[in-house]
């Protein structure tokens, strides 16, 4: 099945001055595989497409019945394209983009439509501008796309980010970068190469490279997931570090930690480690795989923190990483309770639930020799029980207050006998 656009978000325009001076409309479009992609359209190329979706749906866009008609309106372009026309027709734009995904199916899933907001390489590599002139960006706020402002706001408002070490492009979709230099992020990529603009520059850079102006206490990274997510790999990967893993083409693993950097903590039975997520794909059908699989043919996961040389932070104190010590740990404690809590209606039963922990370590079906070596497996899988301190010393920690109330009741109890 052919993927479709489920939604369109207006999130601004640009003032380019290359070939010459024009604007285009930044757009997020979200489609049914749930990928975000951001693309740049005018306002005239919005308009001929408008009139050739008309041109395909005739009774819908009430050229037989005007009652019949449910396709939205677009008023034509100005001859004059000016900053003033861009602004005001933001609210009718971001109207009509919505208006369009709640089409009917035959109309909001059409070849048409998709082929109209898919990305074009120049979306991804806009035309480098012959001037130093930086391209001026607008945003229009959420509550001018839902229709609650009647004005946009100022120049656009980006993340911005820092640069702590020189990075040298490899390919023309990337841009070169020095020590110090400020990036606003235009897209944050789950495979850890975000899309960048610094001065008159746009391309993809690590998010490896970049640092948040703020005090990196306030995690970016999401918290991390140990009961994991299914994703197959679509690229063999072979560890360089020590806390990688080295997984083959087509293995089954669980994603416990998404980190932005693009290097994702998979567990693989009781084995855990960082692995590139252009390199994994959601536990789906097998003719997906396929596709995914030729996408990252040739391409390289964005190099990792720890590789970089020279790296100069403005922050005295880095943000911590958990280590795969603790991931791991973390990871078999997790498992256990949930191992624990689904065994324990159960707990005289012979067919009783295997923990997560067991089904792992007897992952080639090797049946259980009897039912002592089960009970002596579960057993050894236990955590450790501390020993019940003594009376005495109990009584030697313990507080004031509890101290009097044991011994008003010994004294009690040794009246009574």
């Amino acid at each position: 099945m052919e993927t479709y656009v489920r939604h369109v978000e207006l999130l601004g325009f640009e003032k380019r001055l290359f070939p010459s001076q024009h604007y285009v409309y930044m757009l997020m479009v979200k489609w049914s595989d749930l990928s975000e992609k951001l693309i740049y359209r005018t306002y005239p190329e919005f308009h001929t497409f408008h009139k050739l979706l008309k041109e395909m749906f005739p009774i819908e866009a009430g050229q037989i019945e005007k009652r019949d008609r449910i396709i939205p309106s677009l008023p034509a372009p100005r001859w004059l394209d000016s900053q003033k026309s861009t602004e005001t027709r933001q609210i009718t734009l971001a109207e009509y983009c919505h208006s369009l995904t709640d089409l009917p199916p035959h109309i909001s899933r059409c070849k048409h439509l998709a082929s109209f907001f898919k990305v074009r390489p120049e979306d991804e590599n806009p035309p480098a501008p012959n001037t130093l002139k930086r391209n001026e960006g607008f945003v229009v706020s959420r509550e001018l796309v839902r229709g609650n402002a009647s004005e946009i706001s100022g120049p656009i408002i980006l993340d911005t980010y820092r640069v702590i070490a020189d990075f040298a492009k490899t390919s023309k979709h990337e841009i070169n970068l020095h020590t110090g230099d400020l990036v606003e992020i235009v897209e944050k990529n789950q495979n850890g190469w975000w899309f960048c603009q610094c001065e008159s520059k746009r391309g993809w850079v690590p998010a490896s490279y970049l640092e948040p102006l703020d005090t990196p206490e306030e995690a970016e990274d999401p918290e991390p997931n140990y009961e994991g997510e299914l994703h197959v790999t679509i690229k063999a990967y072979k560890a360089e570090q020590g806390d990688e893993i080295s997984l083959e083409l087509g293995e089954t693993v669980e994603v416990i930690h998404k980190l932005l950097d693009g290097w994702w903590v998979v567990r693989k039975g009781e084995d855990t480690g960082h692995f590139p997520s252009m390199f994994l794909h959601k536990a789906g059908k097998k003719e997906i795989y396929e596709a995914e699989r030729t996408k990252v043919q040739g391409r390289k996961p964005p190099p990792r923190r720890s590789t970089i040389r020279n790296a100069k932070s403005i922050h005295n104190k880095s943000r911590q990483r958990l280590s795969q010590d603790a991931y791991r740990r973390n990871s078999r404690r997790y498992l256990q309770q949930k191992g624990g809590r689904l065994s324990e209606p159960h707990r005289n039963s012979k067919n009783a639930a295997k923990s997560p922990l067991r089904e792992r370590k007897n992952q080639d079906n090797i049946p259980d020799q009897s039912g002592s070596s089960s009970e002596n497996e579960l057993k050894k899988e236990a955590p450790v029980i501390p020993p019940r301190p003594s009376p005495e010393l109990i009584l030697e920690r313990c507080s004031d207050n509890t101290r009097k109330k044991v011994s008003i009741h010994k004294s009690r109890s040794g009246s009574a006998s």
